[in-house]
């Protein structure tokens, strides 16, 4: 299990080379709000890890989400994240392979990250388990569980332990890895163990336990020494 770790700024990738994964986003423009190309460009020429970079909580816009997650790949993302925000399996189906060939037609080497919400059904959005075998079908490399509406409630109030073990067990048949992230907390971390998803994604459990705040270097490496 791998720790994934999202700053919103340079000066807060620089405090995260412990992190297994660096992950560029802008919690301002949602769960998985886009920083600019800029940032990821400039994290990316100095971290020691693997980049990854979310691209935006989508509505239905195949185009758009395929230049996105171009701009991404393009900009330097070694793993290139999309939400879908929107419900309908055909309609997922198509901003998915839009995205999987805007990244795997020039970057075969790079991993697309489809998200879908534990709390899909306050959001109205395509549920993971409708989600997971059109990734699958369409060629991306992982799918993960985020919550969408950032309150403070964790992924866990919304999925079980036993509904997101059957998740990432079922990702596995299918050729899938998993994420998992959403208000995890360092209380979690043994029930994470125990579903065993390939990278946990974390923000608020490093920042004190609010994602506002700052990441603090002495609490991703709590959370690497627990996960470990």
């Amino acid at each position: 299990m791998q720790l994934l770790v999202s700053p919103s700024s340079i000066d807060e990738a620089r405090r995260s080379g412990a992190a297994d994964i660096i992950d560029v986003k802008k919690p301002s423009e949602g769960s998985l709000g886009a920083n600019y190309p800029w940032v990821i460009r400039e994290i990316k020429s100095f971290a020691k890890k693997p980049v990854s970079a979310a691209i935006g909580d989508f509505d239905f816009k195949p185009g758009g989400a395929a230049l996105t997650a171009y701009g991404a790949a393009c900009a330097g993302a070694d793993y290139i994240k999309i939400g879908l925000t929107f419900d309908g399996k055909e309609k997922a189906r198509a901003v998915i392979s839009a995205v999987v060939k805007a990244v795997k037609d020039e970057f075969p080497e790079k991993f697309v990250v489809i998200a879908a919400y534990s709390d899909y059904q306050r959001m109205g959005s395509i549920s993971p388990f409708d989600m997971a075998p059109i990734a699958a079908d369409e060629g991306a490399d992982f799918v993960m569980v985020d919550t969408g509406i950032k309150d403070r409630q964790s992924t866990f109030a919304f999925m079980n332990e036993e509904a997101l073990k059957t998740f990432t067990i079922t990702n596995t048949k299918l050729g899938l890895k998993t994420a998992l992230a959403g208000a995890l907390k360092f209380e979690d971390i043994d029930a994470l163990k125990r579903i065993n998803p390939d990278i946990i994604g974390v923000r608020g459990m490093v920042c004190g336990g609010d994602r506002n705040a700052t990441v603090r270097e002495d609490l991703i490496n709590t959370a690497i020494a627990m996960i470990r």
